[in-house]
């Protein structure tokens, strides 16, 4: 996939488990813009897929997912886009040997992370985690960059998020014992790891906020171990209610060679957003640096979620190997996750230990 918004093309049909506002936001109107077909869809709400399937010219909706199972052809991509505690019992009763999508994060926790690879192994089902911001439009064109020995050796990567995210969008977010990083900084850490591959170690800690007391943590501070000479660092806070002047979500990148500075706008003034801002620099020895702004068609919502179905299609038509975003690699997102956790349950070094 490119910038310019070409997508594989495949015949594949898309079978939708979901159609929850996620769907309907990004999955459904990415796979209209790369092209892919969603010829059915099923839901626990029957009316709320009637209703998603009639948006977007879905041609079946189905009661259950034991009826949709009986009424499949030869191949086709599952999407499922469902709340990480549902997907074993989903993944159960697909057959074997299907191509699954599957929606983060990749079960609540690390044990379940660890049993859906397990099942996806034991019933030979390629699958696949939806961790989209992999195939963001402005940071294809990172890796674009970084493939071109552009940005030379990285050193920096830093995110930093400063937003008012209205969390009553996502009812079951008010009952998890995870929040903040397991549905929102998963996407960062998973970028990290995507780009730099797997840390030594992580150190978090993740915290509430007093003016959204039933959530179980809004803010994060993430630091990726890869040794003396990188830094990787993520810091969100969702918890600025002082108005859009002064939010900010942006992804700096630096190598010993440039820099790229991604301002994303889909998080600010959530869900309307803002426009992106992609702008770099590139030494040159004896000149002054100068920073440059480019213009990258799409953006995270909804471009980036036709990335993730991409590899599933390609997959299916056994052009691939195996999905970029396996669940054999995503995994290690999982881990990273749960080892942010326990480090945040940890804590610091005390200052009593040296008192």
């Amino acid at each position: 996939m490119s910038n310019d918004q070409t997508y594989f093309s495949s015949s594949i049909p898309v079978y939708m488990i979901g159609a929850g506002g996620i769907v309907n936001s990004a999955h459904l109107p990415a796979y209209n813009i790369a092209g892919y077909k969603v010829e059915g869809i099923v839901d626990l709400d029957y009316q709320k897929a009637t209703e998603t399937a009639a948006k977007f010219q879905i041609p079946t909706v189905f009661h259950s997912l034991e009826e949709m199972l009986k009424h499949l052809p030869e191949k086709v991509v599952f999407d499922v886009a469902v709340p990480g505690k549902e997907i074993i019992g989903i993944l159960e009763q697909l057959p074997e040997h299907s191509f699954v999508l599957l929606q983060k994060p990749m079960g609540d926790d690390f044990s379940a992370a660890k049993k859906i690879l397990e099942l996806t192994r034991k019933k030979n089902i390629d699958a696949a985690v939806n961790f989209q911001l992999r195939y963001a439009p402005y940071i294809l064109e990172v890796k674009r960059m970084m493939d071109e020995g552009l940005l030379g050796e990285i050193n920096d990567v830093e995110i930093n998020v400063n937003v008012y995210t209205p969390w009553k969008l996502w009812d079951f977010l008010f009952t998890s014992p995870r929040v903040e990083i397991l549905y929102h900084s998963i996407h960062y850490v998973d970028l990290v790891r995507n780009l730099l591959g797997n840390p030594v170690s992580v150190y978090a800690k993740t915290t509430k906020q007093s003016s959204m007391p039933q959530l179980a943590s809004v803010r994060s501070n993430i630091i990726m171990d890869y040794g003396d000479m990188i830094r990787a660092n993520i810091l969100t806070n969702h918890c600025h209610e002082y108005g859009i002047a002064k939010q900010q979500s942006y992804i700096k990148i630096e190598g010993s060679k440039g820099a790229v500075i991604i301002n994303f706008g889909a998080l600010i003034n959530y869900p309307h957003g803002t426009a992106d801002k992609f702008e770099y620099v590139l030494l040159e020895e004896g000149e002054e640096p100068v920073w440059k702004e480019k213009q990258i068609e799409g953006s995270w919502f909804p471009h980036a979620f036709a990335g993730s179905m991409e590899q599933m299609m390609l997959k299916a038509e056994d052009i691939i190997s195996s999905p970029d975003n396996s669940v054999e690699d995503c995994i290690y997102t999982m881990a990273c996750v749960e080892a942010a956790y326990k480090s945040s349950e940890a804590g610091g070094v005390a200052l009593t230990d040296f008192m």
